[in-house]
């Protein structure tokens, strides 16, 4: 990790360097996670290894209520992919539990990219009536995990979809 490290340290160093009206400073990853913790608001803009950055990305989801609720946007020159920082969890195929929030938050990502700003506001107003509300959400938006008013991932979507409506 020490080369690897050090190669990408390297290189962002020199990529600060061409761009002086950026704002560049490095950390070392464990204080890094310390202050994102203690001081989320001093930070606008992470780059870092794809390691760090799944590790990071999941801490960042804890401090926002879990991995349910974390969008994701990869954004390129020529493309753009969107989808749930946790990927599409395989283990949960079928099961009508998981909390559907973090694609439909990276879907409201993907309308404002499009420049669909209404679209998105609408999206992501409804998703966050729906958990405040807190009637239909799923067992990881309860203050227990065996919550038995918990609903599956079809009943949180449609209750977005009911407060898009209204």
């Amino acid at each position: 990790m020490k080369f690897s490290d050090g190669i990408f340290l390297d290189v962002a160093r020199k990529v600060a360097a061409r761009h002086p009206e950026i704002e560049f400073e490095d950390r070392i990853i464990d204080n890094l996670c310390n202050q994102l913790v203690s001081r989320p608001e001093e930070y606008d803009v992470v780059v870092m290894p794809n390691l760090y950055g799944d590790i990071v990305s999941d801490l960042g989801a804890g401090m926002i209520g879990g991995l349910g609720l974390a969008p994701g946007a990869n954004i390129g020159e020529a493309a753009a992919v969107f989808e749930a920082t946790h990927g599409s969890a395989p283990k949960y195929k079928g099961l009508n539990k998981v909390n559907p929030a973090a694609l439909m938050l990276s879907g409201v990502l993907m309308l404002a990219h499009l420049g669909e700003k209404d679209a998105a506001q609408r999206l992501e107003d409804a998703i966050a009536a729906v958990i405040e509300k807190g009637d239909k959400v799923t067992y990881d938006l309860k203050p227990t995990r065996d919550d038995p008013t918990a609903v599956g991932t079809s009943e949180f979507a449609d209750a977005v979809i009911e407060e898009m409506a209204s």
